[in-house]
């Protein structure tokens, strides 16, 4: 069942178990005379529509109308007070009212003039995709262009260990964990656009102190506080990218989109290691500053993409140009701000460790992360180190990585077809999430097999071209497992997707920013061969999870409790239209009886 079907028996249930009459629910009103003539239609006078909150019957026959309707956005938006199976305490505390007691005549939509942002020119959706994957790749870059610097940093503050000063990775990342978890609720109450502005601003101000920076602890917390800030590109950027794209064409959207992020972590020591080499660290520092300035000029040039905050502010200025109350959206009442970042904290930790399928791919996925971390200490070690490589030469040794994720995205439609060609869920007509974890399954062998050819490879004397052309399958593994993996949370979850991905990403940058910080005493300890293979051999070993969910992930869903009671919501849900629908189907049998007899009558 895709998500705006879900949305709109959703939008039925909430008034079908009353009484009263409907009209078809396909109907779409546009405009106040069109649901006047609706309303005419089953019975309520114009006259009264002050009244129609304190009438029962006429309040749930509005209801049914103003809700009816297909919803306008894609996803089961947290701003409508709904809460989540098993959290009642949450639910008692953030659950509101709704407009659907308001004059659905007075209910602002959408124009047909490209309002929509789905509706906009392919031209202006596909700048808009390169501003957030451009935004993006500036706030993933920095935080490994960080280690191009780290020997002009260690001798300018005096410091020997190189273990303290990589934990400006782990700040940083923890950083944008908390960061995706705050900023994300911002965007639903006050609209993306809001957010990027303040966030993307925040952190650009933010890379000044460490560019000019003294002694590494102001280093450390400024990146803490700008990683939270640039959170905002990691955790809305696909929201954005979303509310433009239409279902059939999102696969592709995303792809687009993943340029960026995927290729920032390679990015970052490519251009830092030139930087440093020319300017100093201090400049790669500065290098990210102009870029995060660049892309705050891309998002303000960008619109407002979501629905539910364009339609608010819509009503808003309705109501002020007509001093008319009535007019309204119906995403104009949500939850507090609090109660709801109380709700958006709590779901994803809980599903982290009670949803066997969140444990399990959590914990892959947060190791597969941290050996890709990992490498942006070991490259330095291997090339510049060992091979005697220029920081820039250094940067250019991430290549391969970038390469391979280049090739798994460009991929797409290949791999796209490869999932479609498994069995079809006959409810929803689409493949199960199990074939999702197909491309998985292959990625988690690159993985290890390229980590395992540059851990026999990358010493001097062996040619420096076969540790670079491991990186293509690590590289195409990585990539394959973070977007694949993610894509299977996604359809297993349903309208808890965003819970499931938000707590990945914090066990995932957890272990993306600890790792590392074992690196340099792991390759001093037991060598480059030998280091590299004992992390090869790791992820080895957890090539099963993805082979066991793919086999037996059906089974592992039914077993799960979250999504037992999504499917029992929604069985009810499809239970509740069916009867209100025979309602239906009765009270237009009655009404042509009725013109019937009238016109025997005559």
């Amino acid at each position: 069942m895709s998500n705006n079907e879900f949305d709109k028996e959703a939008s039925v249930a909430t008034t079908s178990s009353r009484e009263g009459h409907a009209v078809n629910n396909s109907t779409t009103l546009h405009t106040p005379e069109e649901k006047s003539r609706v309303l005419e239609g089953i019975g309520i006078e114009d006259d009264d529509h002050t009244s129609l909150s304190s009438a029962s019957t006429h309040s749930d026959s509005i209801n049914y109308v103003a809700n009816s309707r297909p919803s306008i956005h894609h996803t089961w938006s947290r701003n409508t007070g709904h809460s989540w199976p098993g959290n009642k305490e949450v639910a008692a505390i953030t659950t509101v009212t709704t407009n659907a007691t308001q004059d659905p005549r007075f209910e602002i939509d959408f124009d047909d003039d490209g309002e929509n942002p789905q509706d906009w020119p392919i031209a202006r959706k596909a700048l808009v995709i390169f501003f957030m994957s451009f935004s993006t790749l500036v706030v993933v870059m920095y935080s490994t262009s960080y280690t191009s610097g780290i020997p002009g940093m260690m001798r300018t503050f005096g410091i020997k260990s190189k273990t303290l000063v990589i934990l400006g990775i782990t700040t940083y990342l923890c950083g944008l964990a908390l960061g995706s978890l705050i900023l994300a609720p911002l965007s639903e109450m006050f609209g993306r656009r809001p957010v990027y502005l303040v966030a993307v601003a925040a952190f650009t101000i933010l890379v000044i102190p460490c560019a000019l920076s003294n002694n590494l602890p102001q280093i450390l917390v400024m990146r803490f506080f700008g990683a939270i800030a640039g959170a905002a590109m990691i955790s809305n950027a696909p929201g954005t990218v979303s509310d433009i794209v239409s279902d059939e064409y999102r696969a592709l959207a995303f792809s687009i989109w993943s340029l960026g992020p995927m290729n920032g972590p390679v990015v970052g020591p490519l251009v830092g290691g030139f930087v440093f080499q020319a300017l100093g660290w201090r400049w790669t520092n500065w290098i990210v500053m102009i870029g995060s300035a660049t892309s705050w000029f891309m998002v303000f040039l960008i619109k407002e993409t979501y629905a539910p905050a364009i339609l608010r502010t819509k009503a808003i200025k309705k109501r002020e140009e007509t001093s008319d109350p009535r007019w309204h959206s119906r995403y104009d009442e949500k939850k507090n701000f609090w109660p709801l970042l109380r709700e958006n904290l709590y779901r994803p930790l809980s599903m982290a460790v009670n949803e066997p399928i969140c444990i399990f791919w959590d914990v892959y996925v947060a190791l597969v992360y941290g050996v890709l971390y990992l490498c942006f200490v070991s490259y330095p070690i291997v090339f510049g180190e060992l091979r005697g490589w220029t920081p820039g030469l250094v940067g250019l040794g991430y290549m391969g990585i970038g390469i391979g994720g280049c090739l798994t995205i460009c991929s797409e439609p290949l791999l796209r077809k490869m999932i479609n060609a498994h069995k079809k869920d006959p409810e929803t007509g689409k493949p199960y999430p199990e074939a999702m974890v197909s491309v998985v399954c292959i990625a988690a062998v690159l993985c290890p097999v390229g980590e395992m050819i540059f851990a026999w490879t990358c010493t001097p004397n062996v040619h420096w071209i076969f540790p670079l052309l491991a990186g293509i399958p690590f590289g195409a593994g990585n990539c394959g497992v973070f977007i694949y993996a993610s894509n299977y949370l996604v359809h297993s979850y349903g309208i808890y997707a965003a819970s499931a991905l938000a707590g990945n990403a914090v066990l995932r940058s957890a272990m993306g920013g600890a790792l590392p910080l074992a690196g340099p005493q792991m390759y001093k300890s037991l060598g480059p061969h030998w280091s590299a293979t004992m992390l090869s051999l790791i992820e080895f070993a957890l090539i099963p999870i993805p082979v066991v969910f793919y086999l037996y992930g059906g089974r592992i869903r039914e077993k799960s409790a979250l999504i037992r009671q999504m499917r029992e919501d929604r069985e009810k849900l499809d239970g509740r239209k069916r009867r209100a629908m025979e309602r239906m189907e009765g009270g237009e049998a009655e009404a042509e009886v009725g013109v019937d007899e009238k016109k025997m009558n005559v």
